[in-house]
């Protein structure tokens, strides 16, 4: 049986899924008597499975008539995919960064799940056994040869 957490997810993925444009507006009480939870329960889901390197843009406004807009952010063309990846990944990249844009490419069938495992295996806090920032420095480095390679462009 699922957690309450994947049912929340679950619910809302679906939610955007069948939304016009993407984009859902939901109130946090609304959602939270939905799901018989506390609130604190829904700002969990929202903050650790809809981020940003997953791919999604939150916006949240507290109070009375306070909401939660969610975004679902696609990835650029494959032809744009090259520069992309520089952009996104920059000269640094932590862990979870790499392993939300690696869940991102899997998800939208750009890599295939042996590639994501293997990915997930070479930028590992493991196995780059550096220090801060030497580490997140290399893992973006492979990150990006990883990516380009896979893209079938060199640099």
């Amino acid at each position: 049986m699922r957690n309450i957490s994947d049912i929340i997810e679950h619910y809302l993925k679906t939610v955007l899924q069948e939304s016009q444009g993407g984009m859902i507006e939901i109130q946090r009480n609304d959602l939270a008597d939905r799901f018989s939870c506390v609130p604190s329960q829904i700002n969990y889901v929202i903050s650790t499975r809809f981020t940003l390197e997953k791919g999604y843009l939150v916006e949240s406004k507290r109070g009375g008539g306070g909401y939660i807009r969610i975004q679902r952010i696609e990835l650029p063309a494959h032809s744009e995919l090259h520069a992309h990846v520089h952009e996104t990944i920059g000269s640094e990249m932590s862990q979870s960064a790499a392993e939300g844009l690696i869940y991102r490419l899997e998800g939208a069938n750009l890599i295939t799940g042996r590639e994501a495992a293997l990915m997930r295996s070479a930028i590992l806090r493991n196995t780059l056994l550096l220090k801060l920032p030497y580490r997140d420095e290399m893992r973006a480095r492979i990150m990006k040869a990883m990516l380009i390679a896979l893209m079938g462009q060199q640099e």
